[in-house]
């Protein structure tokens, strides 16, 4: 648990080391803190002790071998071994041993060791780079940030890796299943700017899925209220005020030769188009949501209309759905940006 900020009172006059101190804890308290550095790309683990009375090995071991997805050589000699290395700490950097009693609600960091995953057999193309940005081009099937099992192969870690980059964090999310324009802030003295720009919604986004064709009187707007349940793989359209809004821009027929090509990754299709889509909101699944209730779920999605087995997925078969353009004013240097997929809507 963090130690309280030591008063004027208890500090001793002119003691550099006092200050020095004080000041240390301040600069804990940050929010996004962290004592232990990035390593190989992966933040550590921060976990809050629940009750008191807990030594540091069993509950760092309860943790460990609790995983569902826990690599098999994560043992408790591995977890010994990162007290050994001294890799296993409190918020204010005080090192612990096996055997050190914990506080109720103190927070406990240390690495997690990432079970094997699937390699995900796409590159990650940098669109853009400056001094506080990279801009990347997602590929399909590669989640933005480390969740549940899917942890090195990611986004995040996988540019981390490549570009030496420690610090970089993307400034919105992508769906793992959905391809396209990724910001990545490089130094975290700038991240909230450009977080900040897509929690107020002042992000132009363009979106490109493939469906069967049905011609429409495009521009139409789609508004619903969208309930998702933690945990659950499909979210639900449910009465109530709109909470995703989606505008519909443009249906496109595809091209003989495009239809072609994506038959030969998805069998004989009725005839398909291109649908543009800009949304409003950034509900969780909005898109594939808003397509199916049209009438027109996206091509390869494995959730809308009909959940499929996990072991089920095949990465040579995508989920046709890009984001295609960001178009933003940059919060640091006033100037008009935008920011385009150069992946192909028939993969």
């Amino acid at each position: 648990m963090t130690a309280p900020i030591p008063s004027e009172k208890k500090a001793t006059i002119g003691s550099r080391r006092a200050l020095k101190s004080m000041a240390n804890r301040l600069v804990h308290m940050r929010k996004g803190f962290t004592p232990l550095p990035i390593r190989d790309g992966l933040n550590a683990t921060r976990a809050r002790v629940p009750e008191p009375g807990l030594t540091a090995y069993s509950f760092v071991w309860h943790l460990v071998s609790s995983q569902r997805h826990r690599h098999p050589s994560d043992n408790e000699a591995a977890v010994l071994a990162r007290f050994d290395a001294g890799e296993v700490v409190l918020r204010d950097g005080t090192v612990l041993s096996p055997d050190s009693v914990l506080t109720e609600g103190s927070d406990v960091y240390f690495y997690r060791t990432p079970a094997p995953e699937t390699p995900v057999p796409y590159d990650i193309p940098i669109l853009y780079e400056d001094d506080q940005l990279l801009v990347a081009d997602k590929p399909h099937f590669m989640a933005t940030m480390p969740r549940a099992r899917h942890i090195t192969e990611t986004a995040t870690v996988r540019l981390r890796r490549s570009t030496g980059l420690s610090e970089l964090s993307p400034a919105h999310r992508l769906d793992r299943l959905t391809a396209g324009v990724l910001l990545f802030t490089k130094d975290r003295t700038v991240r909230g700017a450009y977080q900040t720009l897509f929690a107020n919604r002042e992000v132009s986004k363009t979106y490109e899925a493939v469906a069967a064709y049905q011609p429409s009187d495009a521009p139409v707007t789609w508004r619903s209220r969208i309930h998702k349940v933690p945990g659950e793989i499909q979210g639900t359209l449910v009465e109530g005020e709109p909470n995703a809004i989606t505008t519909l821009e443009s249906v496109m027929p595809l091209s003989s030769s495009e239809q072609a090509a994506l038959e030969a990754i998805h069998g004989p299709q009725p005839s398909l188009a291109r649908y543009v889509l800009k949304p409003t909101t950034g509900k969780t699944h909005q898109l594939r949501l808003h397509m199916w209730a049209a009438g027109h779920p996206i091509l390869g999605d494995p959730v809308y209309p009909t959940v499929l087995p996990e072991d089920a997925e095949d990465m040579t078969i995508p989920m046709h759905l890009i984001a295609r353009t960001l178009s933003f004013t940059d919060p640091l240097s006033g100037e008009q940006r935008t920011f385009t997929s150069q992946l192909v809507t028939t993969f």
